[in-house]
C-alpha cells in the first residue's frame, strides 16, 4: 500500500469509527440456523455452559462482535466472564448453543485443527503465564517460533513490538528482573506479536495497581486502534467508566445489560451527566455558576510557551499510519484471519 493510500485510511478512520460507535446495537436474532454475518467476527447463539459440579458458566448467552470492535465484559466473580473466554479458545466446550468465530462453528471444527485455529488469536491472561527461564525477547520469540515463523520474520517482529510495548531496554531481563506491570506487558507483547485479528483479555489489571492498570489500557487500546478486535473481561471499574466503551454485563451466566457506550454499573454518571445537572440546578435558582472548576486540579503547572505540549500520537508497529480495522491491510494491524486446515 502506499503512504498516500495509508494517509487517506488515517484521516478517515476515526470518523468511521465514530459513525460505528454512534449506531445502536441491536439485539441479535435468537435462531441459531441464521447464516453468519460477514460483519461479525464473534456470534454467540443461545451458548450455555454447565460444568460437571453443576455450576452455570453461561445460560442462553446471545451477542455479537464486530470486526475493530472494543469490548469489555462485567460482572461479578463467578458471573461467566472467564468461561467466554475459554469458549473462546476452545478450552471448554459448550453444552448447548452455537458459537462463531470468523464464520467459522466452533462447534464443527476438528480437535486436530485447534492449534490452527489458536493462531489467530492473542490471549492475556492475569498471571501473565511468562516462562521463568526464558528472556523477555525469548518470551515473546517463543510465540512465533511455535507457529513456524522464520528466525528474519523473529528478528524482524520481536524488537517491533517491544517497542510498542515500552520494553526495548527489557530484551534481556528475565521475568522474576521485572515489575507486575512490566511483566504484563510482555505478557500483552506475546499476545500481539503475531498481528492476530482477535485479541482476549482475562483481568488483564487485576494483580496491578491503577497507575500501572492505565497503562495497560492504554497499551490495548492502541492495539484495537492499530484494527484488533480487543475482549476485556475485567473488574476494573475505574477503566471501564473512563474508557466509555461497548459493555455486556454478566450475571449468573446471563447477559443482563450490553450498552454501545456503557459504564462499569448501570445507572451511574459520567462527568459530563453530572455537569448538566449542575448547569440545570443553577440555572433553576437564577445563579451563575462558580468560576472556580472544582474538578480541575487546584495547582496546574504553568504552560511554557516555548515548549509547548505534543498532540498525542498513537504509535503502532511499523509505523506509519493507522490501517483500516478490519482491512488487515498494514504492517501495525491485526492481520486478517487466517485459513486453518
Amino acid at each position: 500500500m502506499s503512504a498516500s493510500e495509508r494517509h487517506v485510511r488515517a484521516r478517515h478512520l476515526p470518523a468511521a469509527r465514530r459513525r460505528a460507535q454512534a449506531q445502536p446495537i441491536a439485539p441479535p436474532a435468537r435462531s441459531a440456523q441464521l447464516p453468519p454475518d460477514p460483519r461479525n467476527v464473534i456470534e454467540f447463539r443461545n451458548v450455555s455452559m454447565h460444568y460437571p459440579a453443576g455450576d452455570i458458566g453461561l445460560d442462553g448467552a446471545t451477542f455479537n462482535v464486530r470486526r475493530g470492535e472494543f469490548l469489555f465484559i462485567v460482572g461479578s466473580t463467578g458471573s461467566g466472564k472467564s468461561t467466554i473466554m475459554r469458549l473462546l479458545i476452545k478450552e471448554r466446550e459448550p453444552t448447548a448453543g452455537t458459537i462463531r468465530v470468523a464464520g467459522r462453528d466452533l462447534g464443527s471444527l476438528e480437535h486436530k485443527k485447534v492449534p490452527y485455529y489458536r493462531r489467530n488469536i492473542g490471549v492475556v491472561f492475569q498471571d501473565f503465564k511468562l516462562l521463568p527461564n526464558r528472556t523477555v525477547y525469548d518470551n515473546v520469540a517463543y510465540a512465533l517460533s511455535a507457529t513456524g515463523a522464520r528466525r528474519k520474520e523473529i528478528r524482524t517482529k520481536v524488537p517491533d513490538v517491544l517497542r510498542l510495548t515500552g520494553l526495548s531496554t527489557k530484551l534481556h531481563n528475565y521475568p522474576d528482573q521485572l515489575s507486575g506491570g512490566e511483566q504484563q506487558r510482555v505478557a500483552v507483547a506475546r499476545a500481539f506479536v503475531n498481528h492476530p485479528p482477535l485479541l482476549l483479555a482475562d483481568e488483564p489489571t487485576g494483580n496491578l495497581d491503577p497507575n500501572t492498570s492505565l497503562g495497560i489500557m492504554q497499551l490495548l487500546y492502541r492495539i484495537y486502534r492499530a484494527g484488533t478486535t480487543v475482549i476485556v473481561a475485567t473488574h476494573d471499574s475505574h477503566m471501564v467508566d473512563r474508557m466509555r466503551r461497548r459493555v455486556i454485563e454478566l450475571r449468573g451466566g446471563q447477559i443482563i445489560r450490553d450498552e454501545a457506550t456503557g459504564m462499569y454499573a448501570q445507572g451511574e454518571q459520567s462527568t459530563d451527566e453530572f455537569s448538566d445537572m449542575l448547569d440545570r440546578a443553577y440555572g433553576q435558582l437564577g445563579r451563575d455558576q462558580p468560576t472556580d472548576d472544582f474538578m480541575a486540579p487546584r495547582h496546574p503547572a504553568p504552560a511554557d510557551p516555548h515548549h509547548p505540549s505534543p498532540e498525542p500520537h498513537l504509535w503502532t508497529p511499523g509505523g506509519g499510519a493507522e490501517p483500516d480495522p478490519g482491512s488487515g491491510s498494514g504492517s501495525g494491524g491485526g492481520g486478517g484471519w487466517r485459513n486453518y486446515p
